[in-house]
């Protein structure tokens, strides 16, 4: 029996037969949009940055003689790429390309008693949601309303969102990715690490990856400074159960027992002390709580360690040693999908203060001090006050995140009488939270809650069969979007502008949220009816111009003083509570947490199952690339790597397809081939994340391989700041396809 909200599958034959019936205005329209001029169109060469990934590097979109889109390269300018793309930017031109793209809007009607998707006209959509978001705001308040965000685009529904009056903007990639190294950092040195990170790696001398796949998560910049450095002679130590690419080019591959990182790097900072390996001037000068360090991690041995991680005293040691002599051109790097095992700010706390014992923060070959500029904002309206906050439902809870977190969210949105708010209204922009959020099926329970979900995405995702309302937002080769300001060595900006008029009915975001804040009275909060003219105008207040960024497409400015490193001596004060680094956390302390980090055992795989981890692709970037037509040549479905020892106990031949079920009984939907590999440690299985789609819409990649996320039931949350661990799931494995099909 279908519920309030069935699931809907957008169907040619579906789509196509509803079509006919709309009026014939609309159809005159869509002839006079085509029929436009595209300022544009002669232009052979046209600024862009990538928004594959998030490093967002700059570059240029080229045309051949024809007019048409030829390729990607990279700007030689952009401190990003330094010119050079990886696999996923040159990949961009497929995105344009794919032709199962959103092309029109969609709403959900009921049709002889079946909900289907109807395509409609721009204006029908757009009052319609307007229309929905001031009815629920008038018994529910605006506080009910929640933006989900990845990409560019967001930030001008963020923009429309506080104008309506609710703060609650969540984007995954904290909760889920990289929320617990900020708040460890926040908590040790007084700011995050930042996106793109402030590692110096092109002059490191010692470079320690724990956790982290340099070389498959594709952070180009960092890829290109790690060829760097390692060509300069810097060591590499790169800890993981698994052979990783960059574990292939480090001196010291250390395959660590999953689960047991914090007791490692616990065992590291008793070396470091124990052996005075530390910087002790920089200690000295800037740290606090050095000697409860010392007297908390007095028992932690490398002895002690081994019995937990399989890695020996003597591999602990000598790795140790090797980033003390390197001090302080060292870097234990942070990371970026953290979210592991529920005491991920820990570890990460951990990682941080070896990062304050070697005397890296702020020095050259450590982490440097960015920097960036501030893009001015035309002055409009003040943003009206909630008068509650996901803070009110959750009052004690995650105390020391500082943002709204996309799995709250989710979890408030399930109805629940003890809260003054559960969410009514989800606008999800560029991020497909089916795939994104863990446990699916907690997830499909709040949508199934809503009053109103609007999508706007520029693929089929598994997300859009929810929907009430999709929206197709064009590519990033079809749009301009807001000035990217990351943070770097330099100050610079980027510019995005459109290459070709946006492909069938698709439009920016930008114009997007402008329309609706027509619709819901909020225009003034819009000043500029071309996002153009905003950026004109913001460039000029630069010291620039469109017109100028257009030919350039990036620009760097001077920084204001000569401090990307500590002076010699310098007196520095960090945004802590007292002002130093923080070796022992006061505000940890005063939420009632631990100051030091402390090791705590985690749950083993029960027998005949395997502790499920999973990662990146060179050419891929989680679940939106896997349609891409360019990138699909590359990789067009995944594979579980399994140990040879594991693979003979159980019969498996290479290539053989099987299923994988975790311990709640979950199956993956879809079979996945085996690949047997020396690379992974006997009681773990790796697979590539973003592979299984389910949508036949997506016609390269459904039903490819299988969804880790799908078997990710058991979720660890951090107690200190929400995120959520995912990597305490475990598989085992189901050989019968047909048998276990029935």
């Amino acid at each position: 029996m279908g519920s309030r909200r069935d699931f809907i599958k957008i169907s040619a034959v579906g789509v196509g037969g509803l079509a006919v019936g709309l009026p014939m205005a609309r159809s005159l329209a869509y002839q006079a949009v085509e029929a436009d001029s595209f300022p544009y169109a002669e232009m052979m060469r046209t600024p862009t940055y990538c928004e594959v990934c998030f490093w967002k590097c700059a570059g240029w979109i080229h045309k051949n003689d024809k007019g048409e889109l030829w390729k990607i390269t990279g700007n030689d300018h952009d401190l990003h790429s330094n010119g050079r793309f990886c696999p996923r930017g040159t990949g961009g031109v497929g995105m344009y390309h794919d032709e199962d793209r959103l092309k029109r809007p969609l709403m959900r009607k009921t049709v002889n008693g079946k909900q289907v998707f109807e395509e409609v006209a721009w204006d029908e959509a757009l009052d319609f949601i307007a229309r929905r978001m001031k009815e629920i705001a008038s018994v529910h308040g605006p506080e009910c309303t929640a933006l989900f965000t990845h990409g560019s685009g967001g930030k001008y529904f963020g923009t429309l969102l506080r104008a309506f009056g609710s703060p609650h903007i969540a984007a995954p990639s904290y909760a889920q990715c990289r929320g617990p190294r900020e708040v460890a950092f926040q908590n040790t040195f007084g700011e995050g690490v930042g996106s793109p990170e402030r590692t110096d790696i092109r002059d490191t001398r010692c470079l320690v990856l724990i956790g982290s796949h340099l070389g498959e998560n594709m952070h180009n910049g960092q890829i290109q400074e790690m060829s760097d450095a390692i060509d300069k002679g810097a060591t590499i130590i790169t800890v993981d159960p698994r052979y990783s690419t960059a574990a292939s080019k480090s001196k010291y591959w250390l395959p660590i027992k999953p689960a047991t990182d914090l007791a490692l790097l616990l065992a590291w900072i008793n070396v470091i002390i124990e052996e005075e390996l530390y910087d002790r001037d920089y200690v000295e000068r800037y740290t606090y709580g050095f000697e409860q360090l010392k007297n908390h991690v007095a028992t932690m041995t490398p002895q002690w360690a081994y019995g937990i991680t399989t890695i020996k005293p003597e591999v602990i040691r000598e790795t140790a040693r090797a980033m003390g002599h390197a001090s302080p051109a060292v870097i234990v790097h942070p990371g970026r999908h953290v979210t592991w095992y529920g005491d991920d700010t820990q570890r990460l706390r951990a990682v941080a203060i070896l990062n304050a014992l070697l005397g890296s923060w702020g020095r050259r070959g450590g982490f440097y001090r960015p920097e960036t500029v501030t893009v001015p904002e035309p002055t409009t309206p003040e943003y009206p006050t909630p008068s509650r906050s996901w803070r009110t439902e959750f009052p004690d809870l995650y105390r020391l995140s500082d943002t709204v977190l996309a799995n709250g969210v989710c979890d408030a949105t399930i109805p629940d009488p003890s809260r003054g708010c559960n969410f009514k209204t989800w606008i999800v922009n560029g991020t497909n939270l089916i795939e994104t959020l863990p446990n699916q099926e907690n997830t499909i329970k709040a949508i199934e809650s809503l009053e109103l979900m609007v999508v706007i995405d520029t693929m089929p995702m598994e997300i859009t069969g929810y929907a009430d309302v999709i929206l197709p937002e064009c590519t990033y080769l079809e749009r301009f979007d807001e000035i990217r300001v990351s943070l770097h060595r330099e100050p610079q900006i980027a510019l995005r502008m459109p290459a070709f008029k946006p492909k069938y009915d698709s439009k920016p975001g930008y114009w997007m949220a402008r329309e609706l804040s027509k619709r819901l009275g909020l225009e003034a909060y819009f000043p500029y009816e071309k996002q153009e003219d905003l950026l004109d105008w913001q460039l000029k207040e630069l010291g620039s111009s469109l017109e100028e960024m257009m030919r350039i497409g990036v620009k760097t400015f001077k920084r204001p003083y000569d401090d990307l490193y500590f002076a010699p001596d310098e007196e520095v004060e960090f945004w802590t509570n007292t002002g130093k680094i923080e070796l022992y956390a006061t505000a940890f302390e005063m939420e009632g947490f631990d100051p030091l980090p402390v090791y705590t055992p985690h749950e083993e795989p029960p027998a005949g199952y395997y502790r499920l981890n999973y990662g990146r692709a060179p050419m891929h970037t989680f679940s939106r690339t896997a349609n891409n037509p360019n990138l699909t040549d590359l990789m067009d479905e995944n594979s579980v790597w399994i140990n040879p020892k594991v693979a003979w106990e159980w019969g498996l031949v290479n290539d053989q397809y099987i299923h994988l079920r975790n311990q709640d009984g979950k199956r993956s939907e879809f079979p996945i081939r085996v690949r047997i590999t020396e690379r992974i440690r006997w009681d773990s299985v790796y697979m590539v994340h973003g592979f299984g789609h389910d949508r036949k819409q997506l016609t390269r990649s459904y039903g490819r391989g299988a969804s880790d996320t799908n078997l990710i039931t058991k979720v660890l949350v951090d107690p200190l700041m929400g995120g959520t661990g995912m990597r305490g799931n475990f598989v085992t494995f189901i050989t019968e396809l047909e048998e276990d099909k029935s």
